[in-house]
C-alpha cells in the first residue's frame, strides 16, 4: 500500500510540474500576443515611435485656430487621401466639433496632443495626467473613442513624459521627417522638406493657424509622394504594418 500512494505522490508531482509549466508558457504567449510591439517596452528605457519600415504617415498638428484645417481636409480629400493621422488638442477639439466630426467621417485617425498645448519636459507628473485627463474628457464628450496616440503638445518629451503616457495607455508618436511648415519658410522650402520623406515616415504638418502656407504646398507634396509610389496610411497602421523603430530617451 505504502509503495502504492509514493508512486501516485511522484506522479501527481509530475503532473503537477507539466501542469504549470504549461500553464506558465501560455500566460507568456498570451502576453505576448497582446505585445505585439515589443520595441515599445520600457525595458531598456522609454522609448517613443518615430518611424516605421514601410509606406508612409502623413501626421497633422491642430492646437489652436479656426481657418486652416478645413482648407487641408478639402485638400486631403480632393487628392483622394484615405489615411492619415491628426493630433488635437483636447482645447481645440472641444471648440470645433464639426471638424473633429469631419475628420472620423472622414476616415482619418486622431491622436491625443494634450489639452492645453503645455510643454510636457516643463509640467510635473501630476500636471500631464491632468492635462490628459482633460483631454480625454473632451474627447469622451465628443464621441471621439479608444485613442490610443499622445503625441507630446509642444514635441518636447522626457521620460516623465513617457512614464506617465505609458502609465495611461498611451503610445507616445513623433516624427522622422518635419515639413518645417510651422515655420512658414515659404510654398516650395516646405515642399523640399516633406521631400525627404520616404518609406517608414513619419512626416510632420500643422493645420493650426499659425502654419499659414501649408494648404499651399499639400498638392504638391501628395504629387510628389504619388510619384515615388508610397502608400499613404496611418500612424496605427504604419505601426501595425511592420516593426517600429524608437528613439531610447536619454
Amino acid at each position: 500500500m505504502n509503495s502504492f500512494y509514493v508512486f501516485n505522490g511522484k506522479v501527481l508531482k509530475q503532473l503537477a510540474l507539466v501542469v504549470t509549466t504549461a500553464f506558465v508558457a501560455a500566460w507568456f504567449l498570451y502576453i505576448g500576443n497582446l505585445v505585439h510591439l515589443p520595441a515599445f517596452s520600457a525595458k531598456d528605457g522609454p522609448k517613443a515611435i518615430y518611424k516605421g519600415e514601410k509606406d508612409l504617415a502623413l501626421t497633422f498638428n491642430i492646437g489652436w485656430g479656426d481657418e486652416k484645417a478645413e482648407p487641408i481636409l478639402d485638400i486631403l480629400k480632393a487628392g483622394n487621401v484615405k489615411s492619415a493621422t491628426f493630433f488635437l488638442a483636447g482645447s481645440w477639439a472641444e471648440r470645433h466639433p464639426d471638424l473633429v466630426a469631419r475628420i472620423v467621417k472622414e476616415g482619418y485617425e486622431i491622436g491625443m496632443l494634450g489639452y492645453n498645448y503645455e510643454d510636457y519636459t516643463e509640467l510635473e507628473e501630476q500636471k500631464i495626467r491632468q492635462d490628459i485627463a482633460k483631454a480625454q474628457v473632451a474627447f469622451k464628450t465628443l464621441n471621439v473613442k479608444n485613442i490610443k496616440l499622445l503625441r507630446a503638445p509642444t514635441g518636447h518629451f522626457d521620460k516623465k513624459t513617457l512614464k506617465v503616457a505609458e502609465g495611461l495607455g498611451y503610445t507616445v508618436v513623433h516624427w522622422s521627417v518635419d515639413s518645417k511648415d510651422w515655420t512658414n519658410p515659404g510654398v516650395e522650402s516646405i515642399i523640399k522638406n516633406a521631400s525627404h520623406a520616404t518609406k517608414g515616415d513619419i512626416l510632420l504638418f500643422h493645420a493650426s493657424d499659425s502654419a499659414k502656407q501649408t494648404a499651399k504646398a499639400l498638392p504638391q507634396i501628395l504629387k510628389d509622394i504619388h510619384s515615388k509610389n508610397l502608400k499613404l496610411v496611418s500612424v496605427s497602421e504604419l505601426m501595425a504594418d511592420a516593426e517600429t523603430k524608437t528613439n531610447e530617451i536619454k
